[in-house]
């Protein structure tokens, strides 16, 4: 359940891209490679041990700050994801995940073979191992998947000396296809791992989180083949590039939908007698050093107080300064902050939207506090606000308190907030000094996210307008433990599409039923600050709507009058002159581009130079005669910006 962190120097090497011929076939990672390796369990392991870094990690990704590449949150600076003309087609790099791919084929082929011919026991453990490495080939392809759509399928090891052979092995298969075989191997290692309560998977990966993950495959694929049907980024849409598709994309999405119920809900039948309505629960998921004995997590990253390699996270949550002058006493920063977007999709505790005719529980947004009241707790446990702990000292002997939020870059030495609104989320009281490392666990995948991937697959089911039971069973247990009215239909009845703040009510160009948006809702609240919103924007097709759209904080319009905030505007701080704080007004892409406008060409990351040149029929030949096709908008060459 919990991965150790752990280095295998042994197993480490690097490699550098020697010639167009060994794009496919460079050598595995690790050593010890050939047949004879692979004949007992403790060996597996040991191969198995390095793939684990290919799962999320501080070092890598800080959990609490990953929506910055959504509407969720916003950066110091403008993302270019957002802007037309600013990403590139890369010179080399797309296939990054190669090395380790070659691993997972190297490991199975030999690992499998000697399973057949009885060089190695078929015992439980070995079984735990093949599975884990199942597993990990259907992340990396997963990855793959959602950067490039279609893509090459592979399983045998290639050799330099097999030219046709490797250019055969590049040819991208439609994207239905790679996420049947993912789906496939994730059946494999669903078959062979522990289960969470075995002994063996208290450090490793377990039988619960690839069910979980098959379910997000397989919802993220139905959705995407759903919402993007007639463009040319579906097999068979109009100006695909891979050419005659034999396929039914309606049955695939039917088959991907089926798959995602199915896999989501023996976990969530399993957690569901779990849940609370204890927002504690939720909020001790993201702020502890051992989740070993959390029921809701399914696998989570442990880091040994002593090593070297901990989180600055939580150190960054105490960074308050103590100054001399009143002023800057209580001023707290931490970069980016959550949009006002993020903030009006929230409900108020009796389930009505904010702007329901007779939500008297609504206060306005004229304060942080005042955003924050009668509000889902989801969002009130997850937000900064004055008033809040923010550090106790080195002792615990001090009363650090949140007064205000710092929007002047490096006042008093403090980060400064770009938003007003500041994640809290994995915020926890303890003397780790400000900016200091610790051992902050990191959540990677939680159980009750099986009862969001099974509520929307049922709805998308059902044509948008209905769900079942369990939908219903599910939906009601997040909205008590977020003090939030279980009566999810209360607020569909008050859902006005035109009146929501949310991208999210689109796919494409077409609102989606009111139904399906609060399931949409439900699943933005609940992943508050954990990095999901990306990946649904881009299958629910929502950035289609992202034209001259404006990010904005918090109302600035009361909070410029106070004393602190003339002061930090006296020492330098420029606001524009709107109701609601814009972070990048002075920006100059922002201004030229008149605001974020998304390039759909973007949905799909373009395919670098070096896979053409190393793929065309004849060594050496023409890059456009390559056997790869290129993602839609995109050109072929090095340096390229989208076409237009």
């Amino acid at each position: 359940m919990k991965l150790k962190y752990i280095f295998f120097s042994f197993m480490a090497a690097s490699f550098t891209l020697s010639s167009c011929s060994d794009f496919l076939d460079r050598q595995p990672l690790t050593d010890n490679t050939d047949e004879g390796f692979f004949t007992e369990p403790i060996q597996l392991q040991a191969y198995c041990n390095k793939k684990y870094d290919l799962l999320p990690d501080y070092k890598d990704v800080n959990l609490f700050n990953d929506d910055e590449t959504s509407d969720n949150q916003a950066a110091d600076a403008p993302k270019d994801l957002f802007l037309p003309q600013r990403i590139k087609v890369a010179t080399d790099g797309s296939y990054n995940r190669q090395e380790h791919l070659r691993d997972c084929n190297h490991f199975l082929h030999y690992a499998l073979e000697n399973l057949k011919s009885g060089r190695l026991n078929n015992t439980n453990e070995t079984q735990q191992y093949i599975g884990e490495m199942y597993f990990f080939r259907a992340y990396i392809y997963f990855e793959y998947l959602r950067k490039f759509g279609d893509f090459p399928i592979i399983t045998e090891e290639l050799t330099a000396d097999d030219y046709a052979a490797n250019v055969e092995a590049n040819k991208r298969k439609p994207r239905n296809e790679v996420a049947r075989f993912i789906l496939s191997d994730l059946d494999e290692a669903i078959s062979r791992l522990f289960p969470r309560s075995n002994a063996l998977t208290n450090h490793r990966l377990n039988q619960e989180s690839a069910l979980l993950f098959k379910s997000r495959v397989a919802l993220y694929e139905a959705s995407w083949e759903t919402y993007h049907k007639g463009t040319a980024r579906v097999p068979g849409g109009p100006g695909w590039p891979g050419g005659t598709f034999d396929g039914n994309l309606d049955t695939e999405t039917d088959f991907f939908l089926t798959q995602a119920m199915e896999a989501a809900k023996p976990i969530a039948e399993a957690f569901l007698p779990n849940i609370t309505d204890k927002i504690e629960d939720y909020m001790n998921l993201f702020n502890q050093y051992d989740l070993s004995s959390n029921k809701e997590v399914l696998l989570w990253r442990m880091y040994a107080v002593d090593a070297t390699v901990n989180s600055k996270v939580e150190g960054t949550y105490h960074s308050i300064y103590y100054g001399e002058k009143t002023e800057a006493q209580g001023c707290a920063g931490k970069d980016g902050g959550y949009t006002r977007s993020l903030m009006e999709t929230f409900l108020t505790t009796n389930g009505l939207p904010i702007y329901a005719t007779g939500n008297t529980e609504y206060q306005g947004d004229a304060s942080i506090e005042d955003v924050m009241k009668n509000r889902d707790l989801r969002l009130v446990q997850s937000t900064s606000k004055p008033g809040d702990l923010i550090w106790r000292g080195a002792n615990l002997d001090q009363t650090g308190i949140m007064r205000y939020v710092n929007l002047l870059n490096s006042y008093e030495s403090v980060s400064h907030s770009t938003t007003g609104y500041m994640v809290r989320k994995g915020w926890r009281d303890s003397n780790v000094t400000m900016n200091d490392n610790s051992p902050l666990a990191y959540m990677i995948f939680r159980a009750s996210e099986a009862f969001l991937n099974y509520m929307e697959a049922d709805c998308m089911k059902n044509g948008g307008i209905s769900i079942d039971a369990n939908s219903q069973k599910y939906w009601k247990a997040l909205r008590k433990r977020a003090g939030v009215s279980d009566d999810y239909q209360k607020t569909i009845d008050n859902t006005d599409l035109n009146k929501e703040n949310d991208l999210a009510v689109w796919s494409g160009n077409e609102q989606v039923s009111r139904l399906l948006y609060n399931i949409r809702r439900e699943r933005r609240c609940e992943f508050i600050a954990e990095g999901m919103r990306k990946d649904d924007l881009f299958r629910w097709r929502s950035l289609d709507k992202m034209k001259n759209y404006i990010v904005e904080g918090f109302n600035w319009e009361e909070y410029k009058k106070e004393e602190y905030y003339v002061h930090q505007t006296q020492l330098g701080l420029k606001i524009y002159d709107s109701k609601y704080l814009r972070p990048y007004a002075f920006n100059e892409l922002i201004i030229n581009n008149n605001g974020y406008n998304f390039e759909e060409a973007n949905y799909l990351t373009p395919i670098s130079y070096d896979v053409f040149r190393m793929s065309t029929p004849v060594k050496g030949g023409d890059p456009t005669t390559s056997v790869v096709y290129q993602n839609p908008g995109w050109p072929i060459g090095s340096n390229l910006y989208a076409n237009q």
